[in-house]
């Protein structure tokens, strides 16, 4: 890490120097003025690192000495800066990790019911307020995209835009299976069920960042499928757009105009480009963005809701909560704060900074 940290400084100080000479050249001026912004918390950091390391190694060489009240002094020494240098390691590992560029943008969620008919489309409701709740708690705002309802309350299919800073970074660990166990209430025998929902987030994106030329899609337009009478659209707005490429199909009808859920469409279209992009690159994946969320199937799974037990697990860190009302009302910090420092570990290791 020290190596890390001198390269660092390096180039903070090149940074400086570049600056003193970089005379009318305002573009490169600012160039250099955002990389040096972004390094100076770190080099901050690092040098007070640095000046406690100094402090501890005075204090060891001075464990030697033949006065028994230095030796005193430089154990207490010590024990005072020994827990200071840990927190500030911790904090520099974590500063010297790759960003992800994605943390901080909004997030489009993508709800399906999987397993389970129309009870797993009423647990796709159930996940859908548990998020809603989640982001009122987080100050972030919710915007549904396009919802496809069944008739006792449930979603075959509800996709949102989660709009607040830092929505990615926390909600890209909600991605994957979800399975729930319960008594339906379509259930008059009162036999426990197993079903399922999928989630998939994804990073919002813009238009300039994913290119699709206009000959890769095919939209359609078709008159929206209402809940009858007046809810019937007399006119063709909704929208369905084909990407040839891939095959992704994307649908919005919950908006009045065409244009509109035109516009959605090709946002949901976009993340979901980008999302395969990105699988590729990191190589975690080789499929593309549909196996971040598998088939459905009940084998597959991140996360369970048992009610009976009142109990949720998070499969991935063999976490359990045992207050099943209080995370259907959006108290998941505790499933994704255990996951967040997880990742961060394998990522420490990943680039050679773990313990």
């Amino acid at each position: 890490m020290l190596d890390k940290l001198k390269g660092v400084e390096e180039r903070y100080e090149e940074i400086n120097r570049l600056l003193l000479e970089v005379g009318d050249d305002y573009q490169r001026a600012a160039e250099l003025g955002i990389e040096r912004a972004e390094l100076e918390p770190l080099v901050s950091k690092a040098r007070q690192y640095l000046q406690f390391l100094a402090r501890r190694d005075e204090a060891e060489e001075l464990q030697n000495a033949d006065d028994d009240e230095l030796r005193s002094l430089a154990e207490a020494e010590i024990q005072e800066i020994e827990p200071q240098l840990e927190k500030l390691e911790a904090e520099l590992k974590s500063m010297l990790l790759p960003t992800d560029k994605r943390d901080q943008r909004n997030v489009i969620m993508e709800i399906r019911a999987g397993t389970g008919g129309d009870e797993a489309a009423l647990f796709a409701a159930d996940l859908f307020r548990m998020y809603n709740r989640y982001a009122e708690k987080r100050n972030w705002s919710i915007e549904v995209l396009s919802a496809n309802e069944i008739g006792i309350g449930g979603f075959k299919e509800i996709i949102l835009l989660v709009k607040g800073r830092g929505a990615y970074s926390r909600l890209k660990y909600e991605s994957g299976v979800h399975r729930v166990q319960r008594v339906p209430v379509t259930e008059s025998q009162g036999r426990i069920h197993t079903s399922t929902a999928t989630v998939a987030v994804l990073a919002e994106v813009d238009e300039v960042e994913v290119d699709i030329p206009e000959n890769d899609i095919r939209m359609d337009v078709y008159k929206s499928a209402g809940a009858g009478g007046q809810n019937v659209q007399k006119n063709a707005t909704a929208v369905r757009i084909t990407h040839l490429p891939t095959g992704i199909v994307v649908q919005c009808q919950d908006e009045r105009s065409q244009l509109q859920n035109r516009q959605r469409a090709m946002s949901i279209l976009r993340a979901r480009l980008y999302e395969i992009e990105e699988e590729k690159r990191r190589l975690a994946l080789e499929e593309d963005r549909r196996s971040q969320v598998g088939t459905g199937e009940r084998a597959e799974k991140i996360r369970t809701y048992n009610y009976p037990q009142s109990r949720v697990t998070d499969h991935r860190i063999n976490l359990s909560n045992y207050n099943l009302p209080a995370v259907m009302e959006g108290a998941i910090d505790e499933f994704i704060d255990e996951l967040a420092t997880r990742a961060e570990a394998e990522r420490l290791a990943a680039v050679g900074l773990e313990n």
